[in-house]
């Protein structure tokens, strides 16, 4: 369980929302939508306890996320507009980087399997810096599968991506969702995913 009581975001001297409260459950999703520099980014910085809040307070599993970060961000994946990719590493030593960081331990067979599911095959192999946009954001989705997180905050997570690429993401968010786990995320599109719950800011 997710849920933030009574978030107060102010930045700089503009406040961009207060009051804001939420509540998602196991097996559902939150879709954040507005225009652009109402606070969506800066709602998933608070979610994921990268910033605080003027005032107000987020819990996990209902427990303040201030009181234990460590663990809170253990069972946390957090994707935002940049694609935090080392450029100069290929695909498949990103996402076994990342998986070493979160103390995961995979095969080589299993990270490969990733990277294939997603349209890699035959590119795993190549640095970050000579993949486009939208492969890149394919190594992410398949960072995401083998990241094993509860709970998933997702900024913008469909931008770049083909068709083809968005159909594969929003079943790749399904299965999590099936698999009990959470999804907060931002787009201006309009999405296929059951049991969304919309938050308009």
């Amino acid at each position: 369980m997710l849920e933030a009581h009574g978030l107060c975001c102010v930045r700089g001297e503009r406040k961009l929302f207060s009051g804001l409260n939420l509540r998602i459950s196991t097996g559902n999703c939150l879709h954040v939508r507005g225009e652009n520099g109402v606070g969506k980014t800066s709602l998933l910085r608070l979610l994921t306890g990268l910033s605080k809040p003027e005032s107000g307070e987020v819990l996990w599993c209902n427990q303040s996320i201030a009181l234990d970060p460590i663990t809170y961000h253990r069972e946390l994946l957090f994707l935002g507009h940049r694609d935090a990719l080392k450029e100069d590493l290929t695909a498949l030593e990103n996402i076994q980087m990342y998986a070493a960081l979160d103390d995961i331990d995979l095969s080589q067979e299993k990270f490969l399997a990733a990277l294939w599911r997603f349209g890699l095959r035959g590119r795993e192999n190549l640095p970050v810096n000579c993949l486009s946009a939208g492969q890149k954001r394919r190594v992410l989705m398949a960072r995401m599968l083998t990241r094993q997180a509860k709970l998933w905050i997702l900024d913008e997570p469909f931008n770049a991506l083909d068709i083809q690429a968005v159909h594969e993401l929003q079943n790749l968010m399904i299965e999590h969702l099936s698999a009990g786990g959470l999804v907060v995320f931002t787009s201006h599109q309009e999405v296929k995913i059951p049991n969304v719950q919309v938050l308009e800011l």
